[in-house]
């Protein structure tokens, strides 16, 4: 359908903050009206459901080159679309990692021929990911980096993150870092505290993540530099954060669905498909990060979706791989921060889309004449037993297999095309 209006549809505003119902007309892939007197083209009819900006999810690992059987660009563009994510921000953690120009150019091909939505993909901010040397941020960027990142791996070797930080500043690119003290949370599989304990357990210390994230205040204070913190799942974390962004420093931060919806208690019986990267936190942790989001103190939530093979899932606790698919999950676990938690839609889709959007300078993520037609249809409501065998993504691997959740995608729309669903 080139040109449609749709009708009785709760339009979610995460600019103006609104959900009200109302109309949207699309024509040639971009919004052209919202609530006109006369629907026109083709009339699709919503039914009362939800329509919001698609999902712009920051941080997907798509296993291409190196591990295409865990998860590639077809298939998890397909899981995309089912889960209402228009634009995939994908990881450099690949095999090898995504350090040059060349390995940059061979991914977007791959995407632009696979996937039915966006890809977006970042690169290494050193090669191998290996903290010893920078790559070739211009080369990168020019050839279509968003942004820089060396994933969950720390770069500890401050002059050569300073190097980075402040060449990084001079092309105006952001750098996404993952705030774990090293040396502290290697080889960690949990929280440490009671639970831990008893569980026997290698644990780390919240504390791991405030002095992460105290450390790279420190390194953009001295370098300028644009920083989004990939996960921030810490109380303590909190108020280094807000102190950074109250001195006008060029700072954001995320945080998985995992860490809004999960706790450390739900590895109980060493649930390996729990073990996650930071590891899920206490209860106290969750409803102060949940908090951080309501008030916009944390920016954008994302899946931060990492398929795992059933082999490296299926080992003890301690040895089994780190991640969670959640591409196609996202939306109905982040339907439990509407339905529990006291979230609106519109902050919601503000930290699911219009962040994102805004902190990667894309059009994206807003309802507005003008912005393109991604889209997302969805019966918030709608109840459903998660079977992960029912999954699109290559690899299974969700914490959530077996649970109660509300929230079904209808129909998502890239650029005005339909991409998955029914109507």
């Amino acid at each position: 359908m080139e040109h449609f209006t749709f009708t009785n549809a709760v339009v979610v505003d995460p600019e103006g903050g609104t959900q009200e119902t109302g109309s949207l007309t699309v024509e040639n892939g971009v919004i052209t009206a919202v609530n006109a007197e006369q629907p026109t083209g083709n009339v699709v009819d919503c039914n009362g459901k939800y329509l919001a900006p698609g999902i712009v999810d920051i941080g997907v690992k798509v296993s291409e080159p190196g591990e295409r059987h865990k998860e590639s660009f077809q298939s998890a563009g397909r899981a995309a679309a089912a889960g209402g994510v228009t634009t995939m921000v994908t990881r450099p953690d690949t095999l090898p990692a995504i350090d040059t120009p060349e390995v940059l150019e061979f991914v977007s091909r791959r995407a632009l021929i696979d996937s039915p939505v966006r890809v977006l993909p970042m690169a290494a901010l050193t090669k191998g990911r290996d903290g010893r040397e920078m790559t070739e941020i211009g080369f990168l960027q020019d050839a279509g980096a968003v942004a820089f990142t060396d994933c969950d791996r720390v770069v500890s070797d401050t002059k050569v993150y300073t190097r980075a930080l402040t060449y990084a500043r001079s092309l105006n690119a952001l750098v996404i870092s993952h705030i774990q003290e090293p040396i502290l949370s290697e080889g960690a599989a949990v929280t440490s505290g009671k639970f831990a304990a008893l569980k026997g357990l290698p644990a780390v210390s919240p504390m791991a993540e405030r002095m992460g994230l105290d450390r790279d205040i420190a390194m953009i204070e001295m370098t300028g530099a644009k920083l989004h913190i990939d996960q921030i799942t810490t109380a303590r974390a909190l108020p280094a954060l807000e102190r950074a962004k109250n001195n006008g420093l060029d700072i954001t931060a995320g945080v998985s669905i995992h860490h809004l919806t999960l706790n450390e208690l739900d590895v109980a019986d060493y649930r390996t498909f729990f073990k996650v990267k930071p590891p899920l936190r206490s209860e106290d942790d969750r409803l102060a990060v949940i908090d951080a989001l309501r008030h916009g103190l944390i920016d954008i939530i994302s899946s931060m979706h990492t398929p795992q093979d059933e082999e490296s899932k299926r080992l003890p606790f301690e040895q089994a791989a780190s991640g969670a698919v959640a591409l196609e999950t996202l939306l109905p676990a982040a339907m439990r921060l509407v339905h529990s938690d006291g979230i609106d839609m519109p902050t919601l889709f503000r930290a699911l889309s219009l962040n994102p959007s805004k902190r990667l300078g894309l059009e994206t993520g807003r309802i507005a004449v003008g912005a393109p037609a991604d889209l997302v249809l969805f019966d918030a409501s709608a109840p459903f037993v998660m079977n992960r065998e029912r999954l699109l993504s290559k690899s299974k691997n969700t914490p959530f297999d077996g649970a109660r959740m509300q929230g079904k995608v209808l129909a998502t729309f890239v650029g005005g095309t339909q991409v998955y669903g029914d109507h």
